[in-house]
């Protein structure tokens, strides 16, 4: 199979947005819709995001008022649990994408039969990769989650060798903390989680041969690709909405592909036309892309 895909005749011009699931494709729709539903909850959770920054410097800065001191902490906790929130559900991301490249890419048919077959799992893979680029889109652009949960840290440990017990501590006790810094420490989190769930997929699933899932990947992107430089599908667009979809799951699917892949997407013979799909990219209005170009170059 050639990195070319044929793009399906739909209304949105290769992934079809209304693809209901059939009866073969309902267990895994049914679990993986169930983490989609709250994924714009999250995300709109953390545009509200603000951070304790204010209350976190007085502290820092008058170190002997215990009013301010208190003031940081109870500013800082619920951010805190909020946090967790988030990290808790990209370990749900990570069990729904695995669930859908095994069904995307057992055998005995092709990665293209797979996304033709079974559109209603193709379009929650896209999500799920449309929903991880706008996550950590905001996220780069957050630096008060570092900040907060750095504050945190080290005021917990300050209190434990002051003896004093939190109740926060059972919410997000040290183990917890140390696993949530991982996550944060991260330029990208959620892509990198779904990289680290992809390529424990494939090592996991030593029998299936690798291309089944590296050509999965990247029929996507080029279907996402055909979609964007096509002037008859990109008519069909609505919406600039539409459009950032497309190319934000042509990103994330590359990403995979290069995490996946022995020798990554930007090889010579990788299935993936990466000079064609940075050009769409280059073609669309900078402020608009800038985020999508800087997670290729990570």
């Amino acid at each position: 199979m050639t990195g070319e895909a044929s793009v399906p005749p739909d209304g949105d011009g290769g992934m079809d947005s209304d693809a209901q699931p059939t009866d073969c494709e309902r267990e895994v729709w049914n679990q993986v819709n169930a983490v989609l539903q709250d994924s714009e909850s999250i995300l709109s959770d953390l545009q509200a995001y603000k951070g304790a920054g204010q209350e976190i410097r007085d502290a820092i800065q008058n170190p002997n008022d215990i009013q301010l001191q208190e003031k940081a902490w109870n500013s800082v906790c619920p951010l805190v649990v909020r946090l967790k929130r988030f990290y808790e559900f990209s370990l749900r991301l990570e069990k729904a994408l695995q669930s859908l490249l095994e069904s995307l890419t057992c055998p005995p048919y092709t990665p293209t039969q797979h996304l033709e077959r079974e559109q209603a799992l193709a379009k929650e893979f896209a999500e799920i990769l449309h929903f991880t680029l706008r996550f950590d889109e905001l996220k780069m652009r957050n630096p008060a989650i570092q900040n907060d949960f750095s504050y945190y840290r080290r005021t917990i440990s300050r209190n434990r060798i002051n003896n004093m017990h939190l109740d926060i501590e059972n919410e997000v006790n040290n183990e917890m903390a140390n696993r949530m810094s991982l996550f944060y420490a991260e330029a990208t989190p959620m892509l990198k989680t779904l990289s680290n769930a992809t390529t424990c997929f494939v090592s996991d699933n030593k029998t299936l041969p690798i291309e089944n899932t590296t050509d999965c990947l990247s029929t996507m992107a080029s279907v996402c690709k055909v979609m964007l430089e096509t002037p008859e599908y990109r008519s069909r667009f609505t919406s600039e909405d539409t459009l950032m979809f497309c190319m934000r799951v042509m990103v994330g699917v590359i990403i995979l592909y290069d995490h996946v892949h022995p020798v990554g997407a930007f090889c010579k013979t990788s299935k993936i036309d990466m000079k064609g799909c940075i050009k769409v990219l280059k073609e669309q209005p900078p402020d608009s892309v800038e985020g999508l170009l800087n997670a290729l170059r990570y």
